[in-house]
């Protein structure tokens, strides 16, 4: 399992609105893509610079298939980097916060301690 994978997953989505779109429309292809294409890319570096071992574990990709930000967190992923991920994704299929509130409502039955979210 890595957390920093999954972070970096959401991370770069998020910044990107045609990949946000991407993975709302088609998440498989779309986790599929970016492992092969982006997973082993270092962050802010040249395109020569890439690493060769990362990669997700199954269970990683298929909450990331699944768009399941509970499992997501309970792996390890940042809830900061899964709402703005999924509010840009989801929030206009919804009332206003009606995205925020159903995400919270998800989460409710996690209690203290959280899992650990360090990077």
């Amino acid at each position: 399992m890595s957390r920093y994978l999954l972070d970096k997953f959401l991370y770069t989505v998020d910044r990107d609105p045609e990949l946000v779109e991407r993975y709302r429309e088609d998440p498989a292809g779309t986790v599929a893509w970016w492992e092969t294409e982006r997973a082993n890319k270092i962050l802010n570096c040249v395109d020569a610079e890439d690493s060769t071992w990362l990669g997700f574990t199954e269970e990683e990709r298929r909450a990331l298939r699944t768009h399941d930000h509970v499992t997501l967190f309970e792996l390890g992923a940042h809830p900061f980097l899964t709402l703005t991920l999924f509010i840009a994704m989801f929030e206009h299929d919804h009332e206003p916060l009606g995205y925020v509130k159903a995400y919270a409502q998800r989460m409710s039955h996690i209690q203290l301690p959280y899992p650990d979210i360090t990077t």
